[in-house]
């Protein structure tokens, strides 16, 4: 019997709880002094597909459309307009959270990572698909940008089980209580 995957969220926010600035950029991530990876690594290993709204998706090809980071992960990416359809990185998919998440449960495979962005969080927080958070701080005020939490997901409560240190930053990691 196959142990049941868990639901992850797994992202950097600035001490006044912004991901990334207006304008999408990660700059201030870079500018913190951590520690090897921060503890990325030991989290990718853990986790065998990725998901992603398409704006996180269309920003990370932005990035370095030759060098996609989730590639040896089953990628799926919610957009209304292109799902059904997929190419060499991803599938897109329009599907209702609940039932999207009850189906990659009951498949045999590791952790799943929410990735990003804030309109799908708010939707996973909002039907409580997310079992584990790590939230790992970072040393910057931006005083705007993107934030984390956004939109109304209601109250939830959670269980704090651990935090790590890397240089500057400071890893959360709680499960949400059911």
């Amino acid at each position: 019997m196959s142990k049941a995957r868990k639901v992850q969220m797994f992202i950097a926010t600035t001490l006044d709880g912004y991901i990334a600035t207006n304008e999408d950029s990660l700059e201030w991530l870079f500018e913190v002094e951590g520690e090897g990876d921060n503890g990325y690594s030991e989290f990718y290993e853990k986790v065998d597909t990725v998901v992603m709204g398409r704006r996180t998706y269309d920003w990370l090809m932005e990035q370095d459309p030759e060098e996609f980071p989730y590639i040896k992960k089953e990628c799926y990416v919610f957009s209304r307009s292109l799902a059904g359809q997929k190419n060499e990185y991803a599938i897109y998919v329009d599907d209702n959270a609940n039932t999207f998440v009850e189906q990659l449960r009951h498949k045999d495979g590791k952790n799943i990572w929410i990735v990003g962005g804030g309109a799908l969080l708010e939707d996973f927080l909002q039907h409580k698909l997310i079992d584990e958070l790590y939230i790992t701080v970072a040393p910057v005020l931006l005083g705007g940008g993107i934030p984390l939490f956004q939109g109304e997901y209601g109250q939830q409560k959670l269980k704090l089980l651990g935090t790590r240190t890397f240089n500057q930053f400071v890893e959360l990691h709680y499960e949400v209580k059911r």
